[in-house]
């Protein structure tokens, strides 16, 4: 491992600042979404594919970009990855139609490894006793980047050209690569060894097949024989992979290490959590923009219903010092059980409480602390036990994990909210009943991730003994005994 830093806080301070751009890039469309037909001269069914692009490029990119930085340089592949988040954001703001605009998204999603590459750089670079606290801060940025994201864009596209949006996206892409650039080190620790091309097209098939079939489903019909047939090819496909990735000598996953308790539970929580997490950002906008004259809608704006998620974000940010605290006192698998707690009971509140905007404010704020908890608890949990020349690949797969459990999240939450419905007028709109169901099962899925975590095994430490000593190394050279052929005297080589 490299020597630390001797400015640590100051490439904290630039990953995250590079997590919350990348946050920021996957919330700057939404304020666009219900104009996007308009803007792009598409149809509404085509206009999704501004999402669905991101979602897909997001899913491939994380794993694979993860296994490179641990083979060829973390500091490489972040800047790789803030130069597509740059390239994406251009293109993006110089298009007019659907296709320039989808192409410009793909781009952006590539750059979804920054916060994983970020987690990882920390663990190679920090002294030990910072690494919990920067991780958590790190974690936190995604949540903090897209609670403030969506005021900032929905203040630009109400009082600006819409383009604006990508060009801003761009020139923090810009600043955050010249930081990085400056402080960030290149940390030494790699694994070597050829590239596992057919594990990550492997992979990336069967995501683009599950992660298409789970964002599509509820409008194709989860039925049908398009979204039946890509689920059944993701499971084949993931079938075959698993068994050539456990038959090559340098997997892109090492599956062997994916099952190891601690790993394997932390990956099943964070699905699960993460399902849990995603439920309020698809219920309070809907609550707050709803007509008054439904009778529980508050009618709100869309930058006041931004507004009303920037203390969560907020809150996030203040809460990862304290997840470090009691990593450092009790250990990771507390702080993320107490974390899924605290969500559970933000959700609970919700159920309850959705009559007026300082209500949604609690409830999301509650939320956004359990968020922050858990979040800089699970790469705590990761790299305590895996090797370090494997971390950025096992913290990306980790952030998949994430990405899954909120895409099944989005799935559920759409079909609950497209059937329980009530007439407002001409249309139908999601009832009242729907938005608590949906915040019911927030809180239960919390509880089901309070269980998994249960099972994790007990106290490790963010990064423990025998992980650090796992990097291969090359041993010292022996010291030659002061007679011996060849010895070195006084700084001198002798001769026999």
């Amino acid at each position: 491992m490299t020597q630390p830093v001797p400015r640590p806080q100051v490439v904290v301070v630039v990953l995250a600042l590079g997590g919350i751009v990348v946050s920021l890039m996957q919330t700057l469309v939404i304020p666009l979404i219900p104009k996007l037909p308009e803007l792009l001269d598409a149809s509404p069914a085509d206009a999704v594919w501004v999402i669905t692009a991101t979602l897909l490029a997001s899913a491939v990119a994380t794993p694979v970009v993860g296994r490179l930085g641990d083979m060829y340089g973390k500091r490489r592949m972040l800047l790789l990855s803030l130069g597509m988040l740059i390239a994406g954001s251009i293109v993006a703001g110089l298009s007019d139609t659907l296709a320039p605009m989808v192409v410009g998204r793909v781009l952006q999603g590539f750059a979804a490894g920054v916060i994983p590459l970020g987690i990882s750089i920390m663990r190679d670079e920090l002294p030990t006793e910072r690494l919990a606290s920067a991780t958590a801060t790190m974690s936190a940025s995604l949540g903090v980047g897209g609670a403030l994201g969506l005021p900032a864009a929905a203040l630009l596209a109400e009082n600006a050209d819409w383009h604006l949006l990508f060009w801003t996206a761009a020139g923090l892409g810009v600043v955050v690569t010249g930081l990085v650039l400056a402080f960030v080190p290149e940390s030494n620790v790699r694994t070597g060894g050829r590239f596992d091309l057919v594990g990550a097209v492997g992979l990336s098939a069967a995501l683009v097949c599950l992660l298409l079939a789970i964002s599509q489903g509820a409008r194709w019909g989860w039925a049908s024989g398009r979204t039946l047939g890509l689920f059944a090819a993701a499971a084949l496909v993931l079938l075959l992979w698993g068994a050539w990735e456990l038959r090559t000598a340098r997997p892109l996953v090492d599956l062997r290490t994916t099952v190891r308790r601690q790993v394997l539970l932390t990956n099943l929580t964070s699905i699960v959590f993460a399902f849990a997490m995603f439920a309020q950002s698809l219920v309070l906008p809907q609550i707050l923009q709803l007509p008054a004259e439904t009778g529980y809608g508050l009618g709100q704006t869309m930058l006041v219903t931004g507004l009303v998620l920037v203390p969560s974000g907020v809150v996030m940010m203040l809460t990862a010092p304290l997840s470090a605290r009691i990593t450092k006192a009790r250990g990771p698998k507390v702080t993320l059980m107490l974390g899924a707690l605290v969500v559970a009971a933000g959700y609970g509140l919700g159920t309850v409480l959705m009559a007026s905007v300082w209500h949604l404010v609690l409830v999301s704020a509650t939320i956004g602390a359990g968020i922050g908890l858990a979040y800089g608890a699970m790469p705590a949990l990761i790299m305590g036990a895996v090797p370090v020349s494997e971390t950025a690949a096992a913290n990306s797969l980790n952030t998949l994990m994430r990405a899954i459990g909120t895409s099944i999240s989005s799935a559920v939450a759409g079909v609950i909210l497209s059937q329980l419905t009530v007439s407002f007028g001409p249309v139908q709109v999601p009832s009242q009943g729907g938005f608590r169901l949906i915040m019911g099962l927030g809180s239960a899925t919390a509880l089901v991730a309070l269980a998994i975590a249960a099972f994790i095994p007990g106290r490790s430490s963010p990064v423990s003994t025998a992980t650090r000593s796992s990097v291969r190394r090359p041993p010292p050279a022996p010291v030659p005994a002061a007679n011996a052929p060849g010895a070195y005297r006084a700084g001198r080589r002798t001769r026999r």
